[in-house]
């Protein structure tokens, strides 16, 4: 076999066997006359070869004497061993070998004539600064840790190709320095140790043969190919806690016996590549801890904390690797990471990516307490790891994203927990008959003879409430930039000037009527382009340009326009709904006990309800009417509920609203039908269609021959047809009101006709306004017969 020398190194390579002649000489002056008379022998043999003991140049000379150089490393080599042991005189990290064992013998006749033993992913760059390592270790007594294995990769006499793992014992090996060698400074190591990849830098510090390597290492080889199979077990390792065995290490453990740094810690953030975010991971319903989060939930990529310093990571798929965090500190621009990183008592970390098919899933976080225990040399050590936590990390993002998609399915559509049971009986069809027929048809889900109750919370007015406010914010707007206008001193185009505030006043003076649809998008548009640009490229005096910076600071980002008025509103009606949906959902979970049914609500200017109950929807429990008469119950008391508790919020809005409640009664039973197309129920068949009609139109309508609303702020609307519906709801009022929920006066009145439905009348009773107090107690339909009886 041809040696293949790596040509460029710190070191001049003199194979030298004088430590070994040193022990000879010692056994040879002994008084045990065997061992003496063999080293005697042997020390007489090699007299002819000073070489063996200043060093050999000429490798041509180790050729032609192996049998000489065989009995001198006899002791090293014994007999015994030699069809075991895989092993062969090396200069560590050279492809150059000799004086082979047998077995090593073997496995390279069986690789063959033209088999080229190289070291596995070894280049000349990591050559160079593997020898400079063990200058530093072995000269200057560094602690530098490589634990990156190395590993030959040759074929057997079948072709397979097998995986043995070097190990070298450098017993016999003495490092010596040259008149060219540079004496390195603490200084000079802590660059080296920050800079792995800088093969200039370490050229600098160790120029080529500027150093001896005197002797002969010793290589040793072993079958690691099933280092391959125990790989799939390490995966496991990764997994979460409910999946791990008593015995299997958790994450700090394994890292520990990796870096050999018995205080290093691991932390871990996830990636999100379409918000450019960093999130803590939540596994095994635990939040994995992160060193760069710390005590946040997520931080943005461009971050000015960690913006440059994840600069590597993010751009070039590279570790962030930092030895000495209050060295680092020191560098200006690197404080606030520094400090950061400090009140964690962390002194050296490492932050490595973790990626799949050229794409980031997230950061893993090695840190430790101690300096330079951590750094640029022993973070190739990731790559035992990665591999795994690649596989793990990918798991982890899938199985996210399935329960996005649940929560979505969950909450985001119209799937119903009490109606599931016949979706998934239909899917559970298609499944059971896919493998017969490709051509399934889905039928559709209908639900017939079912009860429908409808409900209401509405903010009154919510529609001029908000014309409101948009005319009050751009009058603010308009007059602000008058005033601006007015303080504005400039030495060209006045005229120009004079126009821009003559269309601004008149602007203002429109919003004193009634706002058209397209004003806002008017007076938006013409700020942007005819006002904004004057604004900002005239010159002002310091007073004006005050006024200036403090208008641009009042803009909305999204619109370019003022919203505080708005702004106000829109808190208000969104605090509103979404206590009073709160309170409907919550106590609607509590109504599912009294017979399953169908239940959806909707957030617009307040909350809208729909309530089904009937046999078709729990086919397997026997229905009542009872059942229909207590949830009817229940739901004027939530609505009760809910205006009690808008009474005690409203005085803390940002901006005063009022509601009105409505419920409509419809005794007859209907059908609904799941729409495909558009993913929600609706109501099924053209009789079924008006209570739909009646539904979308009632809350606009007014009291018969007047022009007032049937709808009033703290009063319950209670609209019906029939005189078995009245008596109904007559009989569940005075209950309440027995109860101190509603007040004694009721109102009834006939509605107005609505386009293709007639013959409707009202109830309409006032909430009592309880101000320190709430109904902790909900009564049942059989509360009321007894209540009555």
């Amino acid at each position: 076999m041809t040696p293949n020398f790596f040509k460029d190194s710190p070191f001049k390579t003199l194979i030298s066997f004088h430590k070994l002649i040193k022990a000879l000489e010692e056994i040879a002056v002994t008084n045990v006359d065997y061992r003496s008379n063999y080293a005697k022998a042997l020390l007489k043999q090699i007299e002819p070869f000073p070489e063996f003991r200043t060093g050999i140049e000429d490798l041509n000379l180790i050729h032609e004497n192996e049998t000489v150089i065989k009995y001198l490393l006899a002791d090293l080599f014994p007999t015994a061993l030699t069809n075991n042991e895989i092993k062969a005189v090396t200069i560590p990290f050279q492809n150059f070998t000799f004086n082979y064992t047998e077995r090593f013998k073997k496995t390279l006749h069986n690789a063959g004539t033209t088999f080229d033993m190289t070291i596995r992913d070894f280049d000349e760059h990591q050559f160079y600064i593997m020898n400079c390592i063990l200058i530093l270790n072995t000269f200057y007594n560094q602690h530098f840790d490589f634990n990156k294995p190395l590993f030959y990769d040759i074929p057997d006499a079948n072709g397979i190709m097998k995986h043995y793992r070097i190990l070298y014992n450098a017993d016999f090996m003495e490092i010596i320095p040259t008149d060219k060698a540079i004496t390195l400074t603490p200084e000079d190591i802590d660059l080296l140790m920050d800079n792995y990849d800088n093969i200039d830098l370490w050229k600098e510090k160790f120029p080529s043969e500027s150093w001896i390597l005197k002797g002969f290492g010793i290589v040793s080889l072993f079958d690691a190919s099933i280092e391959s199979a125990i790989s799939n077990l390490k995966s496991n390792l990764l997994k979460s806690e409910t999946e791990q065995v008593d015995n299997t290490p958790n994450f700090e453990t394994i890292f520990r016996s990796i870096f050999k740094v018995s205080d290093l810690q691991v932390g871990f953030i996830i990636y999100n590549e379409e918000d450019e975010k960093f999130t803590r991971p939540i596994y095994d319903d635990k939040k994995i801890g992160s060193f760069i989060l710390h005590d946040i939930e997520e931080v943005d990529c461009k971050n000015a904390l960690f913006g440059c310093s994840l600069k590597n990571i993010l751009e070039q798929n590279k570790p962030f690797i930092i030895s000495n965090v209050e060295k680092f500190t020191l560098t200006s621009g690197n404080e606030k990471l520094g400090e950061h990183l400090l009140k964690q008592n962390i002194k050296s970390c490492i932050l490595a990516p973790v990626i799949k098919n050229d794409k980031l899933l997230g950061i893993i976080e090695l840190v430790s307490a101690k300096p330079r225990e951590l750094n640029s040399i022993n973070v190739n050590n990731l790559d035992l790891i990665l591999p795994y936590l690649v596989d793990t990390l990918e798991r982890y993002n899938n199985d996210m994203q399935h329960q996005i998609e649940a929560i979505i399915q969950r909450e985001y559509t119209t799937i119903h927990p009490s109606v599931y049971w016949k979706f998934r009986k239909e899917a559970q069809k298609y499944f059971q008959t896919s493998n017969q027929s490709k051509g399934y048809i889905f039928k559709e889900i209908v639900f017939k003879e079912v009860y429908p109750l409808y409900g209401q919370i509405d903010i009154k007015g919510s529609s001029e409430h908000r014309n409101e406010t948009v005319k009050g914010d751009l009058k603010n707007q308009l007059k602000t930039l008058l005033q601006i206008f007015e303080n504005l001193k400039s030495n060209t185009n006045l005229v120009l000037l004079e126009q821009r505030k003559f269309e601004l006043q008149s602007f203002f003076n429109e919003l004193d009527s009634p706002l058209k649809a397209d004003t806002e998008q008017q007076i938006q548009r013409y700020i942007e382009t005819e006002i904004h640009p004057i604004l900002k490229n005239s010159k002002m005096d310091h007073e004006c340009q005050i006024l200036v910076e403090d208008y641009f600071e009042k803009l909305d980002e999204k619109t370019g326009l003022f919203y505080q008025s708005r702004k106000k509103f829109d808190n208000a009606m969104s605090i509103v709904n979404k206590k009073l949906a709160g309170i409907l959902d919550k106590k609607q979970t509590e109504a599912q006990n009294i017979f399953p049914h169908y239940y959806e609500r909707f957030k617009t200017d307040g909350v809208e309800h729909n309530l089904y109950i009937g046999a078709s929807i729990a086919p397997n429990q026997y229905f009542d009417n009872l059942y229909l008469h207590n949830l009817r119950l229940w739901q004027l008391q939530t609505l009760c509920e809910m205006e009690l508790e808008h009474h005690r919020l409203k005085s803390s809005l940002p901006y005063k609203l009022e509601v009105t409640s409505l419920i409509l009664v419809f005794s007859s039973p209907i059908s609904i039908r799941f729409r495909m197309d558009e993913k929600r129920f609706d109501v099924d068949g053209t009789y079924n269609a008006r209570y739909e009609v009646v539904k979308k139109r009632i809350d606009k309508a007014n009291i018969k021959g007047t022009k007032d609303r049937i709808t009033e702020k703290e009063k319950i609307t209670i609209v019906y047809s029939h005189n078995q519906e009245e008596t109904e709801y007559l009989k569940y009022i005075k209950f309440l009101q027995f109860k101190n929920i509603l007040e004694p006066t009721i109102e009834q009145f006939e509605v107005e006709e609505l386009q293709g439905v007639s013959g409707l009348r009202a109830i309409r009773v006032k909430v009592v306004n309880v101000e320190n107090g709430a109904m902790t107690k909900k009564y049942s339909y059989q509360d009321l017969l007894d209540e009555l009886n």
